[in-house]
This record gives C-alpha cells, sequence and structure tokens, in this order.
C-alpha cells in the first residue's frame, strides 16, 4: 500500500483560521499534543533516559521549585522569546503546544505509576519514542502552526543557510549538554530517540497530515500554502 503524500504549509495565523476543515483540525492538534505530554511521561516512567530537551527539564528541576510540566511550560514561552530575532511567526498551534505539553506530562504522571523491572522499563522507553513520533506527526499534521522548538529550528535555518538536519542536531546536542551541567538525567532513551524521532514521524505524517487548501486569495499571498 503506498503511503499518501502531503505537504505542510506556511500560513500565518489569518490563514490557518480560513483554511478548510478547521474544527477538526483544532481536535487532532490538542489530541496531538496530549498524546505526546503523554509519551514524555511514559518516557519518564520508563527511566531509561528522555529527550534532549527533556533532559534540560530534569536539570531545572534541580534548580526551580516546579513541577516537570511547568518547567515545560516555562522553557516553552523562553524559546518563543528567540523566535523574535530569527523572524518566526507564531500560530494558534504554537500557543497551544507552549501550554498543553506541560499540562499533558503533569497529568499522566499523576496517573501512570512507577515501575520496577527491566521488561516493563524498556516498554514505557520504546512505547514513548513511538507514540512521540506519532503524536508529534498529529499536531503538525494539523497544519495549525509550529511548535516553539521546531519554530527556532527553522528559523535559525532560514537566517543562517544552513540544513533542518544540523540545525536541530546543533540545538538539541545543546539543550542535552545543558542540562546534563544543570544535573539532568539522559540514558539509552535519549540515544533512541535522537535516532528514532525523526523516521517515526516522517512515516507517520503522510497518514495523519490535513490537506489544508487556503482560499484563492491566500494563496495568492502565500505560494507556499499549496498542498499539491
Amino acid at each position: 500500500m503506498t503511503r499518501p503524500s502531503i505537504e505542510i504549509s506556511n500560513l500565518g495565523p489569518i490563514g490557518q483560521l480560513r483554511t478548510g476543515r478547521l474544527p477538526r483540525r483544532i481536535v487532532q492538534l490538542f489530541a496531538g499534543l496530549w498524546l505526546f505530554g503523554f509519551s514524555i511521561a511514559l518516557m519518564i516512567r520508563g527511566n531509561l533516559g528522555v529527550a534532549p530537551w527533556d533532559v534540560l527539564t530534569t536539570g531545572l528541576e534541580h534548580w526551580l521549585p516546579l513541577s516537570f510540566g511547568q518547567i515545560t511550560i516555562v522553557v516553552s514561552f523562553v524559546v518563543l522569546l528567540f523566535w523574535i530575532p530569527v523572524g518566526e511567526r507564531p500560530g494558534i498551534g504554537t500557543l497551544a503546544n507552549a501550554i498543553a505539553i506541560g499540562l499533558a506530562v503533569d497529568v499522566s504522571l499523576a496517573w501512570l505509576p512507577v515501575v520496577d523491572g527491566w521488561p516493563a522499563r524498556v516498554a514505557l522507553m520504546l512505547g514513548g519514542v513511538v507514540l512521540n513520533g506519532l503524536a508529534g506527526a498529529v499536531y503538525i499534521g494539523a497544519q495549525l502552526g509550529r511548535g516553539p522548538r521546531d519554530g527556532l529550528m527553522t528559523g535559525l535555518a532560514r537566517r543562517t543557510g544552513r540544513s533542518l538536519r544540523l540545525v536541530r542536531s546543533l540545538i538539541e546536542l545543546t539543550v542535552l549538554a545543558l542540562g546534563l551541567v544543570l544535573g539532568g538525567t539522559a540514558g539509552v532513551g535519549t540515544v533512541v530517540f535522537a535516532l528514532g524521532i525523526g523516521p517515526l514521524t516522517q512515516f507517520f505524517l503522510p497518514w495523519v497530515a490535513v490537506r489544508a487548501e487556503a482560499p484563492a486569495a491566500a494563496r495568492q499571498l502565500t505560494p507556499c500554502a499549496q498542498s499539491d
């Protein structure tokens, strides 16, 4: 079976609202964000290493009187400040991303029990990585704007002329190193995440992305909004 092909639009906030299938896309956005937070909680409970940005969060937990989810929200808004010099514009999904994922992590951690034993921990770690790839594809595929960290990556890539792969690698290595300096914890799950998240998101995205067609006027103003 051939996977469908689809492009991600580059519309601004108004264009996103004027694009079709908005109710379905909003539901998909928040479902993806909630699953994303749940996937982070799975990896935390697996206790075998978390994503590089989450290593930074675990480091900040030693210094801030806040929960993991609350720190995630704070970091998201700090990252948004770096959008200003690189010229990125927040969308509807950007602000939702900054808040909803942190809330989902805290709620999920309150519900998920601490587990013992390697089989359960490995299952939680692998399940978290796979679910994270799916959840990322779901909320990106809603076509309602980039998350704070994704926008930092695309903005820096555009400003520097470097590839997205290189910019993402440098950003994640930087936050990983900073997290470790602050006392954060990494592990085999961190390596599995780094190697697997890109291919997983790319695999799932064509299946869940909504083909969002902008009105004719918006397409003329924003050529890259066309999906075909």
